[in-house]
This record gives C-alpha cells, sequence and structure tokens, in this order.
C-alpha cells in the first residue's frame, strides 16, 4: 500500500518543478502536451522528463524509494502520470523490502 501522503508529495513536486499550481496541473483532461505548452519552464518533451527526474529524485531522497516512469506519449492524461507514478512507487517499496 502506497504511504497516504506520497501522492500529495507527487502532486506538489511535479507542480513545483512544471511552475504551475497543482489546481493548474492536475485538471481532469489535461494530458502531458497541456502540461508542456501552459508550463513556464517548459519548451519540449526533454523539460518534461527532467520534471518527472526531479519528481522522482525527490522521492528517493526523502522516501529511499527509486521510481522509474516508462516512456509516456505527450497526450497521455496527467491524472494517467500520477496512477503510473503510484504503482511504480508501491512497486518499487515491495521489491525493496523484500
Amino acid at each position: 500500500m502506497v504511504t497516504p501522503e506520497v501522492e500529495p508529495y507527487i502532486r506538489q513536486k511535479f507542480a513545483e518543478n512544471a511552475g504551475l499550481t497543482e489546481e493548474q496541473l492536475f485538471t481532469a483532461d489535461a494530458t502531458l502536451a497541456d502540461v508542456i505548452a501552459s508550463s513556464p519552464r517548459m519548451t519540449n518533451s526533454i523539460d518534461l522528463m527532467e520534471a518527472f527526474a526531479r519528481t522522482a529524485n525527490g522521492l528517493r531522497k526523502d522516501y529511499g524509494v527509486r521510481v522509474r516512469l516508462p516512456a509516456l506519449p505527450l497526450d497521455t492524461p496527467i491524472t494517467t502520470v500520477l496512477k503510473t507514478f503510484l504503482e511504480e512507487f508501491e512497486r518499487e517499496q515491495k521489491e525493496a523490502a523484500v
């Protein structure tokens, strides 16, 4: 089971790294392409990957869990990305405990 504070942590860190508020970022229909277009810190998918990497590094430092995201197309909803982050966190957390 994912630690309850992990989802808000991921939401906050990714919003910070994207230069957006959580409300701007986590709308029901926002895609990764929308995030790039609305973020003042992103101009392309490389910037997006760097924001994900910074978020994952924060998880590693603060929770001791290394999370790796698979490649995701730009039409992926940000809510799906959050779900994937949480699933990977849980999987890696279980593997680390064994």
